[in-house]
């Protein structure tokens, strides 16, 4: 910004100079030909009024002479020529004045004028006294070099200003342009800090416009109350996870002590009992998770997605071999991506735990991930029983599930997740049968991917196909 206001005014100076300079030289330049010319056509018709008393008094041509030599000693040229066109006084030869030209004049054709390379020549007619009868001829060639150099210096001299105008003016604007723009970059430093979750961050309000200033003491404002509002909020998720799950330990532990000492009538309502505490206990972390993924604050942060996968893969895999589910990995590239740490892995944690719930014996999970452009496509198919198209359509919405017992938030989760970090989840059919969820993330540079020791080895039991 501070560049394109400084580029406007530099613009605007320009174009203001281009129109008062160029034109006020124009006419400047204008005006000293003028009047070199005038000056030039002054001195011919001196001289001619001096010629008039020798030609038709004939009187001693001392006069002339003195009038010729004073123009010569100045630089010019002069040459008188008679009635018969023969030259009486002045230079013998005058660049472009020839016989017919003298003649022309003689015969009434006028004054003439014009230039021979670097001189101006003027024809003036030597009138007799108070008549229009042409006695002679007056010629002057004066040279334009005076002129020229005139001219020249007066477009150096507007040139300099103009160039100092501009100087001027670039650094005004440098100067305005800082003064605006570096309080709005550290507003939009600012606003971008606080976007990705860092709710400290605040824009300097002590420089700049007036309107700036305000500007920025809002964004404070703001930042601060948003920052009071998710610490409140996570404050009261925090109280609200340990007021819940107390009871609820002190229910089952109540219900296991009366299932031992219960008769065995009572045993079946004694289990269920037990078995409704346990999915409630499961519905309150799960509301808790979902509560946390909505009000997520985590900082982006480049993630590698080939440990990661191999990870979770690789924790979920005894879960698989009790269940007779056969999780594999695809062969993966080394991929990574920008999202909030450890945002993949609770991803990845509930996607994997909503498949083996769905798959039955002897299916398969399949995890896998690759590059598409600017994008990481993580993949995790399944060939269990699937989705109809209405129930994908609801799947990421919160209690809506398509196992029975399930809680309907882990795919609210995972959503919710993504969605923050800039990406988009997808659901589709897997060929063959079964449910496919296609994970499309912000990919980020390889080279700044952080090194997670330990990782890699976690996953070497698994099955590469």
């Amino acid at each position: 910004m501070a560049r394109r206001i400084a580029l406007l005014v530099i613009t605007l100076i320009t174009v203001l100079l281009g129109v008062v300079a160029v034109p006020l030289g124009l006419l400047a330049a204008s005006q000293d030909r003028h009047d070199f010319h005038d000056e030039a056509l002054a001195a011919a018709a001196t001289v001619a009024g001096v010629a008039e008393e020798h030609l038709d008094d004939h009187t001693t041509g001392a006069p002339l002479a003195k009038a010729t030599a004073e123009l010569r000693r100045s630089g010019d040229l002069v040459a008188v020529y008679d009635g018969s066109g023969t030259r009486v006084a002045g230079a013998r030869a005058i660049p472009g004045a020839s016989p017919a030209l003298i003649r022309r004049v003689l015969n009434g054709s006028g004054t003439y004028q014009y230039s021979s390379g670097d001189r101006f020549v003027v024809v003036v007619p030597v009138l007799r006294d108070e008549s229009t009868v042409r006695v002679g001829v007056v010629i002057l060639s004066r040279s334009t070099e005076p002129i020229d150099h005139r001219i020249a210096g007066l477009w150096a001299w507007l040139a300099l200003v103009s160039a100092g105008g501009l100087l001027a003016a670039a650094l005004i604007a440098t100067a305005l342009a800082r003064w605006v723009g570096q309080p709005l970059g550290a507003l939009e430093s600012a606003a971008q800090r606080l976007g990705a979750g860092d709710f400290e961050a605040r824009a300097p309000a002590a420089s700049g416009p007036k309107e700036v200033r305000r500007l920025s003491a809002n964004f404070n404002r703001m930042a601060a109350r948003l920052e009071a509002l998710v610490a409140g909020h996570q404050a009261m998720m925090a109280d609200v996870s340990h007021q819940l799950r107390t009871p609820l330990a002190a229910l089952r532990l109540r219900l296991d002590v009366l299932s031992q000492e219960a008769a065995n009538h009572f045993a079946e309502e004694l289990a269920g009992a037990q078995d409704e505490v346990a999915r409630l206990s499961r519905m309150v972390d799960g509301l808790l998770a979902a509560a946390r993924a909505e009000n997520v604050t985590a900082a982006p942060a480049t993630v590698p997605v080939q440990p990661v996968i191999k990870d979770r893969s690789a924790a979920w895999g005894p879960a698989a071999e009790e269940k007779s589910v056969d999780l594999s990995v695809l062969a993966l590239e080394p991929l990574v991506v920008r999202m909030g740490e450890g945002h993949l892995e609770q991803i990845l944690d509930n996607l994997l735990a909503n498949a083996l719930e769905a798959v039955p014996a002897g299916g398969h999970i399949k995890v896998s991930a690759e590059s598409a452009g600017p994008r990481v496509r993580v993949i995790v198919a399944d060939d269990g029983p699937g989705m109809t198209q209405q129930q994908r359509r609801a799947a990421f919405r919160r209690f809506v599930s398509a196992t029975p017992g399930g809680t309907g938030l882990g795919l609210a989760i995972v959503h919710r997740l993504v969605t923050s970090d800039g990406g988009t989840a997808e659901l589709s059919d897997t060929p063959g049968g079964g449910l496919t969820v296609t994970l499309d993330l912000p990919a980020a540079e390889r080279e700044r991917a952080p090194r997670r020791p330990g990782v890699p080895g976690a996953a070497r039991d698994l099955k590469q196909v």
